[in-house]
């Protein structure tokens, strides 16, 4: 059982709903989770994209600061910072680790190639892996129509290489339920250091799929999420294929 298991269990089920206009539910530290079960949404195909865009604030170069204050900037090289994707070439990956009720485990990723099959174990498939941060970002595909075989999944955001994209880049979660709104995780915090984010759990609680907002950034990268959530994998070193542009 993971660290987080049984976590808020036996708690209504609470949620911000966001904008009308929008058609939106956003999960939030105060209000983490909601139930797809009970808003008719615990079959069919559950999407999850990831998308990221630059920080407004990091667009335009650096901010100007009073040398009154800090006088000793005035020594220091600016700093060079992209206006665009292309320049800073952000590079989030979509991950999803995943435990059956049978007690097989493993993960679903890009880094490996390790794709996932979408109508056979472990009902989770990538649908690829976007290098250059698109307009359409990372899709993965969860088949809710397997759900008594899924115990847990866990949807995470890795860094590839050696960009500082968590600092740089605002990047949001979507879940697309078969019914009902879409559900909305905002990974807004500023964590410059952090390299991989366990963004949301995906959990059968008794007869319910619940999905609850994580958000918990760490240092290091798919080991690191594994013992904080006790899956118990062996990890290498992985490498991506090179591609053209």
């Amino acid at each position: 059982m993971g660290l987080f298991d049984g976590l808020r269990r036996g708690r209504d089920v609470q949620f911000d709903s966001g904008h009308a206009a929008t058609n939106a539910i956003e999960l939030t530290k105060r209000r983490a989770q909601i139930s797809l079960t009970k808003q008719g949404a615990a079959t069919g195909h559950l999407r999850v994209n990831l998308s990221w865009r630059m920080r407004t604030s990091d667009i335009g170069g650096p901010q100007r600061e009073s040398l009154l204050r800090h006088p000793f900037r005035a020594l220091k090289p600016p700093e060079v910072i992209g206006h665009s994707q292309s320049v800073v070439n952000v590079d989030l990956d979509l991950g999803c680790l995943y435990e059956l009720q049978d007690g097989s485990k493993g993960v679903v990723q890009p880094l490996g190639g390790y794709f996932g099959d979408v109508n056979a174990p472990p009902y989770v498939k990538l649908s690829g892996d976007d290098r250059f941060g698109s307009g359409s970002g990372e899709t993965m595909y969860i088949n809710l129509d397997h759900r008594d075989s899924i115990k847990r999944l866990l949807v995470f955001v890795y860094i590839y290489d050696a960009t500082p994209a968590f600092d740089r880049a605002h990047a949001i979660v979507t879940l697309y339920p078969s019914n009902g709104p879409r559900i909305e995780i905002h990974l807004d915090e500023r964590q410059p250091q952090a390299r991989s984010c366990a963004v949301v759990m995906i959990e059968k609680v008794k007869d319910e799929i619940i999905v609850r907002r994580e958000a918990k950034f760490v240092y290091g990268f798919q080991a690191e999420l594994d013992r904080l959530y006790g899956w118990g994998l062996q990890w290498g070193r992985g490498y991506k294929t090179k591609v053209q542009r």
